[in-house]
């Protein structure tokens, strides 16, 4: 099938650009931003989805407000013929200019909940070096290339008859370009197929700070081996990176240890990120220590990221045009207990005397000693 994008010089393969590389059915590419404030009132993560070889496109908006409640509108269509029309119902999705600015848009609709929102850079894109490889049974699990940037928003959101206003002051957000084979979605749920290794425990954990002259990101992946009874790092990338027009290259971090905290008075299960420190070094030597806030969550699960609630997740084939929307109170046990899985915090940073704010993505599932889990 030919679209505009086959105009142009970029092709990988002897075929369209309608056909990735591979016929793996979790072949995707991803698009996603969050935004939120730094006094802790709102905090907003959005995504679109591309599943050339499930035939699917999807949308997603999370928008918790004051930690209390969250608005989670999803939508799904058949990709063809429109393949290269970023548009699932009333989202849309647009580079505004390439690898600096992009905007995610939400028209009115019957969930009460609408947004334009321009996301420009803070800094350049930062690639993540290496790529995630996994290999389970003699298939590949995972092989995943990304790109993450940390931003700062202009534009508005609006929900329970309010106008949430954002401006860069106020304001700060991240955004993460992926493809490739991932692990996450519809091939949780497909039948047939033998079930996936369940490590007796593992822990996720992303993070992306800027700071006036500075920002840093690490993406981290751990599996608890039982039967040797330690850790073992499968996935480890970072960078120490700087602002746009420093024209300073960014630096890749060898080593990052992290010393966190959960939150105490709320049900084990739901694992809530509390807090805590990390400590990193830079190729040059550089060392940063970090200590974490978290000020809001934004759980993601709910709306398909990781997790399957109410018959969704993401790349599920849900028929040509699809559309729902839900609201959650963040304070009653039993949604958090429903809700639970993959989510973000917005969070303040300090290094020294300096404070940066962006996002803390932390999960831990099944058996982690170090926090004090022992088991799912």
């Amino acid at each position: 099938m030919i679209t505009r994008y086959d105009e142009m010089f970029c092709h990988q393969v002897v075929s369209t650009l309608d056909q990735p590389g591979t016929s793996a059915r979790e072949w995707t590419e991803r698009a996603w931003m969050q935004v939120h404030d730094i006094a802790g009132t709102a905090h907003l993560a959005t995504s679109f989805g591309y599943y050339p070889n499930r035939n699917v496109m999807d949308a997603f908006v999370a928008f918790a407000i004051q930690g209390k409640t969250e608005h989670v509108v999803r939508a799904s269509r058949e990709l063809r013929p429109e393949i290269d029309v970023f548009r699932v119902g009333p989202f849309s999705y647009e580079v505004v200019e390439p690898l600096r600015a992009v905007r995610y848009r939400l028209g009115e609709n019957e969930y009460g909940l609408s947004y334009d929102i321009t996301a420009e850079g803070y800094s350049p894109l930062v690639e993540e070096d290496p790529a995630q490889f996994q290999i389970s049974r003699g298939r590949v699990k995972e092989h995943i290339k990304r790109m993450v940037q940390a931003i700062r928003p202009t534009g508005w959101i609006k929900a329970e008859g309010k106008t949430f206003k954002l401006d860069r002051d106020a304001w700060v957000g991240e955004r993460d370009r992926s493809w490739g084979i991932r692990l996450a979605g519809a091939d949780f749920i497909e039948t047939g197929v033998q079930i996936p290794e369940l490590p007796a425990g593992m822990l996720f954990n992303f993070a992306l700070m800027q700071f006036e002259k500075w920002g840093a990101t690490y993406h981290i992946r751990e599996i608890w081996d039982d039967q040797r009874g330690f850790v073992n790092r499968w996935h480890f990338g970072g960078s120490l990176f700087y602002p746009c027009g420093t024209d300073k290259e960014p630096l890749k971090l060898t080593n990052v240890e992290h010393n966190y905290k959960f939150r105490d008075d709320i049900p084990e299960e739901a694992r809530r990120f509390a807090g805590g420190n990390v400590s990193f070094t830079a190729m040059d030597g550089t060392k940063k220590e970090i200590s974490i806030r978290p000020i809001t969550i934004c759980y993601q699960a709910p709306a398909g990221y990781g997790g399957f609630y109410k018959d969704f997740i993401h790349g599920k084939w849900m028929g040509a045009k699809w559309m729902d929307g839900h609201r959650f109170d963040l304070n009653d046990p039993q949604v958090m207990r429903e809700i639970w899985g993959y989510c973000d915090y917005g969070s303040e940073f300090k290094c020294g005397q300096e404070v940066g704010h962006g996002a803390v993505e932390l999960m831990v599932v099944g058996k982690y000693p170090k926090y004090g889990y022992q088991s799912y």
